[in-house]
């Protein structure tokens, strides 16, 4: 038999002590100790007892542990359930008046909101460790609106006084809406660096044939046509052991971006000039940007060897331009070479170097890099690639960097020659691989510290590029609907442009925009680098467009047999010059021309014939003019008109024209005609008839002898 003693406190009387006995037969006994007062006696209720789980014993209730609040609520008399009563309203009391005066706060008045005004056309140069008065002073901002942007950023400046880095000042200054130039400092272990040499010139005056002596390979010979097509960008070992860097900037008008790029970051310009064609439009086109970009020019009369040679023209022409040579009293050298024979490379080289040492060029070997992409494009294993040449400093790999919009973190580097390089000094061109997007050609090489740095820079530029974009679009809207009257509704020919490189795109895209005319507008309606692929083939079944390809490999039959189904032409050239000849001839055929009265011939009234007495029902009476037909040709269609001494008498529309009695539509010069105008009877023997015609004028595509394109109409 077990024993369990239980201590309870009853509701009425205090603590109640309990034994509770359970025998062999499972029966409970209780006994107790201590007073248990007034119990109040049981009633059973199988649902009370199943709810507060009660034991009965000689009428008295014991409350288990666990007991539930019905339960209590029986053992105390109340109808209502624990919790669920109504709390009772507690007695008002009256609140006595304030007798203090309030306390006096300071007004703190709200904070205001910052606005800031864009200046897109301002140039505002920054660098690194720049203070916020600094940057306030070049921007116009106020120090409070940039403190409030670098805690949007992140970072926190106390003072104003306080440095900040230059990716912290460019993410600043394009938050306020202004342009930016980074100016980066000179300081650190500086060396003599190579020169970077771009040779320029007119088409076909031989710049690759003469970087093609000087390396000793055929790069002319792979060009389509003859025609450099792109930058080339190399490292020609000299005789005398040294190094030069080469650019090779195509000849051609469609390609005037690319010469500026070249003279953008070179230090010498070749200016090759052919002995037997002289001085050419892109000839004079290299020498301004030479002479903006404030480079010295090294001038190679080329071709001196053949039978039309003329190398004292060519100075003489040159010197009419306002180029001050050597020997007329200048500075400019003047070299006569042959690529072919290699006649003169030698003294080139001798020129070349005297200029370099003249200029004494050094470069900061240390700290981040900074350099200027010359071109890029898209390889099908490796992704976007950019070709830069390094203005200062080393360029590692595995650096993040941001280029244009676009950045990445270098997977590899490449030297001219395809191989596997760790690091890039100054003067020297390479291949960066692991960019996340493609960037432009002549953007500039940012090193950053960080991925996320990175990323930010990045976002920053590409909202600033589209917010630059919608308002050049804006602003091309209100120009067109300010002369939106005055000038006729243009028929709009898509055209979507894919190529090799991303500075051939540039230089397809404006070469065909500069064939806009007033009748027909040259709309480009997406660009991009690598082959014609199926999207481009929806893009321009919904665009109606027309696909460009230009260096581009064919597409596959299933692209090819897609594109014709939807009617889609796919335009494949590989030489500049063929490509804006088609496009041309498309975009004149598209264009709707403009309606012209042209005089179709002329005759003379020879006699002059009346028809009277004719009935009501054929009208009234009539003169017809005897004519002979003296120059071109009269048509029934044509509007007629009658001149006497040189004088217009009368003009409309010709009701009869007839032959021997036959209706004609048409008769040629020496024909005799009988010619009836309407409303018209005041005819006269020696008067003049001429005949009008409505024409249509199509354009004409014009192409130059320098290669420049255009669209006249």
């Amino acid at each position: 038999m077990a024993w369990r003693m239980l201590r309870r406190k009853d509701v009425h009387t205090g603590l109640v002590n309990l034994a509770l006995r359970t025998d062999h037969g499972g029966t409970k006994h209780f006994s107790s100790s201590g007073n248990f007062g007034k119990l109040t006696q049981f009633v059973h209720s199988n649902r009370l007892q199943g709810a507060a789980d009660c034991t009965i014993f000689q009428h008295y209730t014991i409350r288990n542990f666990h007991a539930g609040v019905y339960m209590l609520a029986w053992s105390r008399k109340k109808e209502d359930v624990v919790g669920l009563k109504a709390p009772k309203k507690e007695k008002r009391v009256k609140r006595e008046p304030r007798t203090q005066a309030p306390v006096e706060a300071p007004y703190v008045a709200p904070k205001p909101k910052i606005t800031i005004k864009s200046s897109p056309d301002k140039i505002v140069e920054i660098f690194d460790g720049m203070t916020l008065h600094d940057l306030s002073k070049r921007s116009g901002a106020a120090i409070g609106a940039l403190q409030s942007i670098l805690v949007d950023l992140g970072e926190r400046v106390e003072s104003g006084f306080d440095s900040i880095s230059i990716d912290l000042a460019e993410l600043v200054a394009m938050e306020i809406g202004v342009n930016i130039r980074r100016m980066h400092t000179g300081e650190g272990v500086v060396e003599p660096r190579p020169a970077v040499v771009t040779v320029m010139g007119h088409v076909d005056h031989g710049k690759t044939s003469l970087l093609d002596s000087l390396r000793q390979t055929s790069v002319a010979a792979k060009e389509a046509g003859g025609i450099t097509q792109h930058i080339g960008a190399f490292v020609v070992e000299m005789q005398s052991g040294a190094s030069i860097t080469f650019l090779d900037t195509p000849g051609h008008a469609a390609f005037s971006a690319m010469r500026a790029r070249g003279a953008a970051v070179t230090d010498i310009v070749v200016l090759v000039v052919a002995a037997d064609d002289g001085v050419m439009p892109q000839t004079l086109e290299a020498i301004s940007h030479a002479k903006v970009a404030n480079v010295p020019i090294v001038v190679a009369i080329n071709k001196c060897d053949k039978s039309g040679a003329d190398p004292e023209r060519v100075r003489i022409q040159l010197g009419s331009e306002g180029l001050l040579l050597e020997d007329m009293g200048g500075d400019v050298q003047v070299v006569e070479i042959s690529a072919l024979s290699k006649l003169g490379l030698d003294k080139l080289e001798e020129a070349l170097f005297l200029q370099a040492e003249i200029m004494d060029l050094k470069a900061r070997t240390d700290g981040p890099a900074q350099a200027f992409v010359v071109e890029a494009r898209v390889d099908r294993g490796k992704g976007p690639l950019a070709t830069a040449i390094v203005k200062s400093g080393t360029l590692v790999s595995g650096q993040y960097i941001v280029v244009g919009a676009e950045w990445g973190r270098i997977r590899s580097l490449r030297d001219t020659a395809g191989k596997v390089t760790e690091s890039a000094k100054p003067a020297m061109p390479i291949e960066i691989e692991g960019l996340r997007g493609l960037p432009m050609a002549g953007d500039d090489v940012v090193v950053v510290d960080s991925e996320e740095r990175a990323r930010m820079l990045s976002q920053g530029r590409k909202k600033k590029q589209e917010k630059d974009r919608l308002r050049k679009i804006d602003e091309d809207m209100t120009e067109e609907a300010e002369i939106g009257d005055e000038t006729p509704e243009r028929v709009e020919m898509a055209i979507i442009v894919k190529a090799d490189v991303q500075g051939s795109v540039q230089a397809v895209t404006d070469a065909l925009r500069s064939l806009n005319s007033p009748q027909v507008f040259v709309n480009i309606v997406h660009v991009g680098v690598g082959p014609v692929s199926e999207h481009d083939i929806d893009l321009a079944q919904a665009c109606r467009a027309h696909i460009v390809g230009f260096n581009v490999r064919s597409p596959p039959s299933a692209i090819t047999q897609g594109a014709t189904q939807a009617n889609i032409k796919i335009l494949l050239h590989k030489v500049i010059y063929h490509l804006l000849e088609e496009m041309g001839r498309l975009i004149v055929e598209k264009a709707p021309g403009t309606a012209e009265t042209q005089i179709s011939g002329e005759a003379e009234i020879l006699n002059i014939f009346e028809l009277k007495g004719r009935s009501k029902s054929k009208g009234p009476d009539i003169k017809i003019a005897g004519c002979r037909i003296t120059d071109g040709h009269f048509s029934r269609t044509g509007t007629m008109r009658l001149l006497r001494s040189g004088d217009v008498v009368f003009e409309g529309p010709c009701a009869s024209l007839k032959r021997e009695k036959q209706d004609a539509d048409k008769l040629d010069k020496g024909d005799d005609c009988g010619l009836v105008i309407e409303d018209c009877d005041d005819f006269q023997v020696g008067d003049t008839i001429q005949c009008l015609e409505q024409v249509i004028r199509k354009p004409k595509f014009i192409s130059t002898q320098s290669g420049a394109v255009r669209i006249e109409c």
